[in-house]
């Protein structure tokens, strides 16, 4: 979830000849509940050497500046079973391994459990069957009962919205193949005894094997491919055979299809993407910690940390300065601090959940503090980011130091103050309807890509944008399919484009963990994930929190995302967004077609489902943008906007300009 600008076909992280210095680093206190992979052994934090800034020499103390040793270019070989692995987990690993290799990573375990509980529990349902012989039936009969058969008015479904779609014999075909549709979802459906998952796995696979033959797809049947032949004389499917044997080269070259270098040269890092002018003023083996420079001479007193997925790179919050959120924060006069994660090699398979609380996000806190006079942070997290973010919340928010048991992590000083505000941006806590997401999560299927996982040491973002992909299948894939192959339409490279291709990896354990406590325990909300060996409650969170969801999320869904007014029992302000999990998030004042709804629950106020929400809370016609900026001055601590201070900026120590080194690497 791919493609490459050429200005990240390398790293430009220097690579020292000298003896490392390494930092003193404790190592992560490891969660009771959390799961590693099978056979990786627990290590500690790798060491990190010093770098000295632009300008300094090699002698001059330099301080908060560790850099990663350099990671390596070829991935590890198949680790060797360790005495606390044996040699059967050892030999299960491997095979595996050798299987998801041929099945995409797919357990075909869990495909055939899934087919086997619908079908036995079909067969011994005559009701249902009755509902599927009826359903099977009315694929041909007149239009005049369409209405009803194909599961409501046409308008919804994108494929078929042209009007040319209304004229025969286009109009037997697409009424046919919504009727054979809605017997699809009903032979799928609700059967009692199904396990519910195993019941959304055989629907989804039923509809992605259906779509393939829907008639918008095949150029013969398709009257906006048909009328477009004859109004070019068949050179729509002339570029459209070169779209495709380019988008070949592409996939063949390690690129996502239409984003290979050529393309992308238009956006290039640092120059047309991710270029809002700042420093890198921090920097460990985990994240670099970006300083933007300020637009105005004063900025807003509490400073803002923007915390990104490590699923990403960061600048999806800074596309061209049109699309760039950070750019809009810095024009409003706030000190923004943007997290750029290091992209993890093979070596790094053991990083895991605590470590990037810790070394991580926990770290840029104390340095943004330190560089700002250690007044609290307005922290906002994006995707997982965000989750994490909540789980740094809730832990800072217990009592400072340690609770005497050994082995606990220690929190500093002044820690449980750090935080002014926090923002969620398309962020679940509550994992318990992950939405079609789930689909690819269970127990049989996060084995298989453990095992994966256990071979390379990391999954890859070219690994998990089939994924993706799939769950938006019509817009991200078939639509695609007809745009540039049938219609032969022109490439258009953009910076969301340029973004999407530029994947990263996650450390083995980091994954695993994420997977196994997240999704299938879920056990954020329910208050079994422990941090520090104790339990992280998202209701200790005391500081205002402003929640973002968007409409048409698959992979955060909107009403998983409200979950969080279950979760914590402060003030908190909902804003549900237009668009999906990036563009509603990327959506810029003047952004055409943009609306949001938003509203606050103060603390002790009744819980309203989020339905009655949505009914009752009315749409604004507006990017959401001012509506959270607005928010966050009212969080200041002098009430209604905190008082400008003098712009921290230049920044006292350096190490080169943003967007940094980690960004780059591949």
């Amino acid at each position: 979830m791919p493609a490459r600008s050429d200005k990240t076909s390398r790293s430009t992280t220097s690579r020292s000849t000298k003896p490392r210095k390494t930092a003193d680093v404790p190592p992560p206190s490891v969660s009771s509940t959390a799961s590693r992979s099978r056979g990786a052994p627990k290590t500690a934090n790798p060491p990190t050497r010093r770098t000295v800034p632009h300008g300094a020499t090699a002698d001059s103390p330099v301080t908060h500046k560790a850099t990663p040793a350099a990671p390596a270019s070829k991935p590890q070989a198949t680790p060797a079973p360790s005495p606390s692995t044996s040699f059967t987990d050892h030999l299960d690993r491997a095979a595996m391994a050798t299987t998801a290799r041929f099945t995409g990573n797919v357990s075909p375990a869990a495909v055939a459990l899934a087919w086997a509980d619908w079908a036995m529990h079909a067969a011994t349902a005559p009701g249902h069957q009755l509902n599927v012989f009826k359903a099977f039936a009315a694929i041909d009969k007149p239009a005049s009962t369409d209405a009803t058969n194909a599961g409501g008015p046409h308008e919804t479904d994108r494929r078929f919205r042209d009007p040319s779609w209304d004229k025969p014999p286009f109009s037997w075909w697409r009424e046919r193949f919504l009727r054979t549709q809605a017997f699809v979802d009903e032979m799928t459906g609700e059967i009692p005894g199904v396990d519910p998952h195993h019941r959304d796995v055989v629907r989804f696979m039923a509809r992605q094997w259906l779509d393939v033959f829907s008639p918008s797809n095949q150029w013969w049947a398709n009257p906006e491919v048909l009328a477009s032949i004859r109004e070019t004389q068949g050179q729509n499917l002339v570029k459209g055979a070169q779209r495709w044997w380019s988008d070949l080269r592409d996939m063949a070259a390690g690129n996502a299809p239409g984003a290979g270098p050529e393309a992308c040269k238009a956006f290039r890092v640092g120059h047309n993407i991710a270029a809002t002018p700042g420093k890198v003023v921090y920097r460990n083996a985990f994240f670099e910690l970006l300083q933007y420079a300020p637009a105005q001479a004063q900025t807003w007193r509490e400073p803002i940390l923007i915390v990104p997925s490590w699923l990403l790179k960061y600048y999806i919050l800074d596309l061209e300065a049109q699309h760039s959120l950070v750019a809009y924060l810095v024009s409003q006069g706030h000190s923004v601090f943007m997290i750029s994660w290091h992209n993890p090699a093979p070596e790094d398979r053991d990083r895991g959940l605590e470590d990037y609380l810790e070394s991580g996000l926990l770290t840029a806190l104390r340095e943004v503090r330190r560089m700002t006079g250690n007044v609290p942070v307005h922290a906002c997290g994006y995707c997982l980011g965000g989750t994490l973010l909540a789980i740094a919340a809730a832990t800072l928010a217990r009592e400072s130091g340690s609770a005497g048991q050994s082995g606990q992590t220690k929190r500093k000083t002044g820690d449980a103050d750090m935080l002014a505000s926090v923002t969620l941006l398309a962020a679940q806590t509550d994992f318990s309807e992950p939405g079609e997401l789930g689909l690819f999560i269970d127990a049989s299927q996060v084995a298989y890509l453990e095992a994966m996982m256990w071979r390379q040491g990391f999954i890859g973002g070219e690994q998990l944008a089939g994924t993706f992909q799939l769950l938006n299948s019509r817009d991200l894939i078939w639509s695609r399919l007809m745009r540039d192959y049938l219609l032969g339409a022109p490439a258009q490279t953009t910076d969301f484009t340029v973004w999407n291709a530029d994947t990263t990896r996650i450390p083995a354990r980091l994954h695993s963990q994420c997977l196994r406590e997240l999704y299938l325990n879920n056990a954020l909300a329910t208050g079994t994930l422990k941090i520090g060996g104790q339990p992280v409650a998202l209701s200790d969170i005391r500081v205002p929190m402003f929640v973002v969801a968007t409409e048409r999320d698959h992979i955060s869904p909107w009403r998983s995302v409200y979950k969080m007014h279950l979760l914590n029992h402060g003030d908190l302000t909902f804003a549900l967004v237009s668009g999906g999990h990036n563009v509603g998030v990327v959506c810029e004042p003047g952004h055409a077609r943009s609306h949001h709804r938003v509203a606050t629950r103060a603390a002790g106020s009744a819980y309203r489902d989020p339905d009655e929400w949505f009914d009752t809370t009315p749409a604004m016609q507006s990017s959401w943008w001012p509506a959270w900026q607005a928010w966050l001055l009212a969080q200041g601590k002098h009430g209604g906007g905190d008082k400008p201070v003098a712009a921290p900026w230049p920044p006292t120590t350096s190490l080169g300009d943003a967007p940094g080194t980690y960004v780059l690497e591949r």
